[in-house]
């Protein structure tokens, strides 16, 4: 946990402070004086008696007692320093810039290892090792520039990343976003990414603390603890955005030799994103695009109005709104007409909003007018006005930077020209406004910010299941996929309708349990894993010769154990899935069966516990939602049902967190009811 000497320190020591301040030790011993610390300021290099006008000692025992401590210094010395300013300097606080720990090795890893216990036998805090260090009000100290002006209505930048917190703020800064505090956690050998998070929740005030936070993670060390916090902090009115880099097998690597990260899959992340109400971002531009957005008005619906003079802008950012689910809907009627008579001629109302090339300032503020209190319909407007190098578009700026305050539903800038207009957008930064220079960009984060729900006011109650039969068949289970008596004892407990089945490696005992009125059946090989791939499946088998000659031809199947026969059921084939990575709850994916999720892909996923608002948004948003409704003279399936199935689901695998994978595939639906038919249940214990 983060500390008041980390925070607000009266006195800071640097461990190889240097007069080089192209070394990392120098140049935050000039960030430091630059940035005006209040506080004592004392350097430790044996090689200087002085380090930029002051006082260097040769030993860390020659200094005075001190709150915060930066490490500049190579790894194999941090240890035996830490251990000195710990027990003997009354030190609370410290940042080890250097590298060379647990990211270099097994013997680096001890070290930092080390290092931890020592800070955490006197109740401190450690930031890093290999990082950038931190920024906030009190203190500028890191060795990177830029180095940026606090602004308590800025942004909170939390990075795992010392070197892409630098680019965001560089990437950040030209845009008009603003920062607060920024901190880098480097290794996170004792304080993380989640840590920083509680931090600021358990002091978070609205209206007094920065309300935008940004988050880039290479590892989520603490799942629950990064749940809990964000979405508190989002509850009590701040907003937060997220990158969380090394979710392919790719990135993992990269993240490993980086910071020790182990990856998460990305369909997990951005369940826990989504639960926490985080909006999930893919990159840099992505993330300082949203927390743009985060700094205008609250986008309230879908119905959104481009207004432009750049005909193929407009398309573009179109294209890119409707493919994120919002809304550029036609604009008619008689207000329209009127509309278009202050407009020059060639103009267009319909929406895009397009009025040339040599629109002007008062055409503009018109247009908006309209949008706001005449097209009801309309919840947000996007201005897309660049500088053809016709003439001064500082007027146009002025006006919509007033329209900006004065207006109740959100305006976003986009102003490409950064040459052509390069004075006349540092105006408008200067008046506190943020532009975004790329219409698409802007496009894709704003109905990423649109599509993240809140976090979940209400305590989600599961349904009523049998425990105590769950935990009987878990108890005696071993490690490996359940056998099919098992899987049903463990369906049937959590009240799951399935399909009337036998299993058997006996012909004939598995024959005389069918009768005519149970055909047709399917058949299915028990044993091999993937039984498609062994054509270890029969379909639509009629009569009690074609299941016997089924039974044959399966049972001589490699590794076959036996053979499963279940009655064929007509309807909509659905499915359901469970995956656990350690450290999270259970993800929770669903979408319907066959081809939709084995090659479309068409799936939503949610963290368990899963409330029933939850899970309709979840179903809602699949791509093949209207089939579920029923479509094209096609009956649908019982969508309540289907939730309740889902939320049983969730209620087993809390019931038995030894669950790591449940594939029911296909679940077979109809308006009348939902029967699993294929399932399978991998424990791990």
């Amino acid at each position: 946990m983060l500390n008041e000497q980390l925070i607000n320190p009266k006195s800071i020591v640097i461990i190889g402070g240097s007069n080089d301040t192209k070394k990392p030790g120098g140049k935050i011993v000039k960030n430091l004086i630059s940035g005006e610390f209040k506080g004592r300021l004392e350097i430790v290099n044996p090689k200087e008696t002085k380090v930029q006008g002051l006082k260097s000692y040769a030993s860390v025992t020659e200094v005075e007692d001190t709150d915060l401590a930066i490490l500049a210094i190579p790894a194999r010395f941090c240890l035996e320093t830490i251990t000195i300013l710990a027990k003997q300097k009354n030190t609370k606080a410290f940042i080890i810039i250097s590298a060379g720990f647990a990211e270099a090795g097994v013997q680096g890893k001890n070290i930092e290892n080390e290092i931890v216990s020592v800070v955490n036998s006197v109740d401190g805090c450690l930031i890093g090792p290999n990082c950038i260090g931190v920024i906030n009000q009190n203190y500028k100290g890191v060795f990177t520039s830029p180095i940026t002006e606090y602004d308590s209505n800025g942004c909170d930048l939390i990075s795992g990343s010392g070197a892409t917190a630098v680019f965001i703020m560089e990437a950040g800064l030209p845009l008009g976003v603003k920062f607060a505090n920024v901190y880098s956690t480097g290794n996170g050998a004792q304080t993380t990414v989640e840590d920083v998070l509680e931090y600021m929740d358990l002091h978070y005030q609205h209206g007094e603390d920065p309300p935008i936070k940004l988050l880039y993670l290479e590892t989520i060390s603490n799942p629950q603890k990064l749940l809990k916090h964000a979405s508190s902090l989002i509850k009590k009115g701040a907003k937060i955005a997220a990158i969380k880099a090394g979710s392919t097998a790719a990135g993992s690597r990269a993240a490993t030799s980086h910071t020790g990260a182990i990856a998460s899959s990305d369909v997990t992340v951005r369940a826990l994103f989504k639960k926490a109400g985080i909006v999930y971002c893919s990159s840099r531009e992505d993330l300082l695009s949203v927390a743009s957005i985060f700094k205008y008005k609250e986008l309230q619906g879908k119905n959104i109005a481009i207004i432009t003079h750049a005909g193929g802008s407009a398309v573009m950012l179109a294209d890119e709104l409707s493919k994120g689910g919002l809304n550029v809907p036609a604009i008619e009627g008689e207000d329209a007409k009127q509309l278009l008579t202050f407009l020059h001629s060639g103009s267009s109302v319909n929406n895009p909003i397009d009025f040339l090339a040599t629109g002007t300032a008062e055409q503009l503020g018109i247009i908006i007018d309209y949008c706001e209190h005449k097209f009801d319909y309309i919840d947000a407007m996007i201005v897309v006005f660049g500088s053809p190098g016709l003439f001064d578009v500082e007027n146009v700026y002025n006006v919509l930077s007033v329209k900006l305050d004065i207006c109740k539903k959100p305006i976003f800038p986009v102003l490409p020209s950064v040459v052509n207009a390069q004075k006349e957008i540092a105006t408008f930064l200067d008046k506190g406004n943020i532009n975004f220079p790329d219409e698409v960009v802007l496009g894709k984060a704003l109905a990423q910010v649109y599509k993240t729900p809140k976090p979940m006011e209400v305590e989600i109650v599961l349904p009523e299941i049998d425990t105590e039969a769950i935990r009987a068949v878990i108890s005696i289970a071993e490690n490996g996929y359940l056998g099919p008596r098992n899987t049903a004892k463990l369906l049937d407990a959590a009240g799951i309708l399935r399909v009337k089945e036998v299993f058997e490696s006996d012909k004939e005992k598995l024959l005389s349990k069918f009768e005519k009125k149970n055909f047709p059946l399917v058949m299915k090989v028990i044993g091999p894993l993937h039984k498609t791939d062994v054509q270890g499946v029969i379909l639509n088998i009629t009569t009690m010769k074609k299941a016997g000659k089924a039974f044959d031809k399966l049972i001589k199947i490699k590794d076959a154990r036996g053979v499963l026969a279940q009655q064929m059921v007509p309807g909509l084939e659905l499915f359901i899935g469970v995956n656990k990575e350690e450290g999270f709850n259970h993800t929770i994916v669903c979408g319907l069966g066959g081809v939709f999720v084995e090659i479309l892909k068409d799936i939503s996923a949610g963290l368990s516990p899963l409330s029933k608002p939850e899970i309709l948004k979840m179903i809602a948003s699949l791509r093949g939602y209207k089939m579920l409704q029923g479509a094209r003279g096609k009956e649908g399936i019982n969508i309540d049902l289907f939730m309740d199935i889902i939320q049983r689901v969730s209620a087993l695998v809390e019931a038995a967190p030894e669950i790591i994978e449940m594939d029911m595939n296909p679940l077979i639906g109809s308006e009348k009811e939902i029967i699993a038919v294929d399932v399978r249940v991998l424990v791990e214990k």
